[in-house]
């Protein structure tokens, strides 16, 4: 399964709460309105910030904006500013513990085709569009959390 972290899932929805009400939100305020704790939403931003996707402002009315436009934030770029370069192996990844069979592995080459396709889907979906709300209504969830299909049963 391909997942991203909670903290970056936690980072969109604080960039969309910052493309939602624009100007300079404080980390106090950020964590209100989202329900994320105060000390997770001060981690998210280091590196949001060190992304230049956020903006720190400092002084009286200081605190953080977004650095750019939303439809100018894809979500690959909020992914790698929390997790670093995009990649379903470590073959195709930037990292330095490289596989053992790297040389003669017959796949490398063909993870690299999916590893390309994955990381040009994530360019494409935005900010933006993260912040819309979704083109169909989301089910309902039962009391233990999970969503019901339309005939009742639990999903999850």
């Amino acid at each position: 399964m391909i997942k991203i972290s909670k903290l970056t899932d936690y980072a969109v929805v604080v960039l969309t709460q910052l493309s939602r009400d624009h100007g300079v939100h404080t980390v106090s305020n950020l964590a209100e309105s989202t329900g994320i704790p105060a000390p997770t939403v001060a981690k998210l931003l280091k590196p949001l910030t060190a992304a230049g996707l956020v903006a720190s402002h400092r002084g009286t009315n200081g605190g953080y904006a977004l650095n750019r436009e939303p439809e100018r934030i894809s979500v690959a770029a909020i992914i790698t500013a929390l997790e670093g370069p995009i990649a379903v192996t470590e073959c195709v990844s930037d990292a330095d513990s490289l596989c053992g069979v790297e040389r003669l592995c017959p796949m490398r080459g063909n993870w690299e085709k999916i590893n390309r396709a994955v990381r040009a889907a994530l360019e494409e979906v935005t900010l933006a569009d993260m912040a819309a709300p979704p083109p169909w209504p989301l089910p309902a969830a039962n009391a233990t959390g999970h969503a019901e299909t339309r005939t009742g049963e639990s999903r999850g």
